[in-house]
């Protein structure tokens, strides 16, 4: 994940820097915050906290937030350090050298590229003092965006106002993530178990963990496409900037997977069970009673039924859980979809954060070597956006 540090200066524009947090998060790029004595008068570290989930850093003499986070390793850890508001003093403080406190002292440590946003009145940014510092922290590499014209909080009108988050932020993602593939094309991704009740306290489910598929939602995001995530039980934390629907059942599974189309590209890694229950108890079975028998009845096809649908993706893609004849197992598979992901899961693959996958076409056929399932993901996207471009 890349991660930048946002130092909010004050400035009335700092509650810009709530919605900036905000949209950075649903890109899925970290965000740390340090919140100068003048930030802090406008907005709240619990508002910049709650939006970053991060902790948020202010003072350099802090014993428990140099021992949390030293300043050193703040300033070092970050892929890019925004200033977003910017104000006339913390520019001339960066332009002068200063250390005087957490936020100039991070700016002369950090080795990575600045993005300052200003927001000012419009006679302090026109003063030759302020562009005198401006020209310095561009010959020295830092990047300026904004600001603009407008009516400022002073009721004065002119050029001070700073940017919108909108347009920050597309600056942010374009350097930290460049390319973007798929930005524009929507996604459905099913993954983890389904649940299938006996009775109010037992189920029939497998040992899916959903690492496969989240691992694809997160690369799916990276790349710019929209996704949706329709997941069984799991302990994954949701990841953010997806849509996400929980569900249990098989039968919620297709349901909530047809009614989130259309989309572009569909990819079923969902472990689903292949059968339920024909009827769950409405009360706990008792062991003492004992159980003859069971009687199953199948689960919904999700692949299938996407195949046939009148929505049905432009590229539909589904996975292949198997313990022996994979290839020959997934061959079949392709009858309902345009590609599949084949693995043996008998190899420690459900739980585990590697895989070992076959890709298969109805003209390609590649075996990929064992490595991290987030790889795997990555690969796996890199395929969906040379089919798309």
């Amino acid at each position: 994940m890349s991660r930048i540090l946002l130092i909010i200066s004050g400035s009335i524009a700092a509650y810009k820097s709530l919605e900036l947090i905000r949209l950075l998060r649903r890109e899925n790029i970290g965000v740390r915050v340090i919140l100068t004595s003048g930030g802090a008068q406008f907005i709240t570290p619990l508002s910049c906290a709650a939006l970053s989930g991060e902790s948020v850093y202010s003072d350099l003499f802090s014993l428990t937030e140099e021992t949390e986070m030293g300043h050193i390793r703040l300033a070092r850890e970050a892929d890019l350090v925004v200033i977003a508001p910017a104000s006339a003093d913390l520019i001339a403080k960066a332009a002068q050298g200063r250390a005087d406190d957490l936020a100039s002292t991070t700016l002369l440590t950090t080795k990575a590229p600045l993005l300052f946003a200003p927001a000012m009145n419009v006679e302090m940014w026109n003063h030759p003092a302020t562009q005198a510092n401006v020209t310095l922290l561009k010959e020295r590499g830092a990047q300026f965006i904004g600001p603009e014209e407008g009516e400022l909080a002073c009721g004065e009108v002119g050029m001070g106002k700073m940017i919108e988050p909108s347009l920050i932020s597309v600056l942010i993602t374009e350097k930290l993530l460049g390319e973007r593939p798929l930005k524009g094309i929507k996604t459905l991704v099913t993954a983890g178990p389904t649940q299938e009740p006996l009775d109010p306290v037992r189920y029939l489910s497998n040992t899916s963990s959903g690492k496969q598929g989240y691992a694809i939602v997160e690369a799916l995001l990276h790349a710019g496409a929209d996704v949706i995530l329709i997941s069984g039980p799991t302990s994954l934390p949701s990841p953010v900037g997806a849509k996400v629907v929980q569900v249990q059942t098989a039968e919620e599974m297709w349901k909530a997977t047809e009614s989130s189309l259309p989309v572009d590209v569909a990819i079923c890694t969902a472990a689903v069970a292949d059968w339920g229950p024909a009827t769950a108890s409405p009360q706990k079975l008792k062991k003492e009673l004992g159980l003859s028998s069971l009687s199953l009845k199948p689960s919904p096809d999700i692949l299938a039924s996407l195949s046939i649908h009148k929505q049905r993706p432009r590229l539909l893609i589904g996975f292949a859980a198997e313990t022996e004849n994979i290839i020959e197992h997934a061959n079949e598979k392709l009858s309902k979809c345009d590609w599949v992901f084949a693995n043996n899961v008998s190899q420690n693959v459900f739980g585990s954060d590697e895989n070992e996958v076959h890709w298969i076409t109805p003209h390609i056929h590649e075996a990929w070597p064992r490595c991290s399932k987030k790889k795997v993901a990555r690969k796996l996207v890199s395929r969906i956006a040379g089919e798309f471009r």
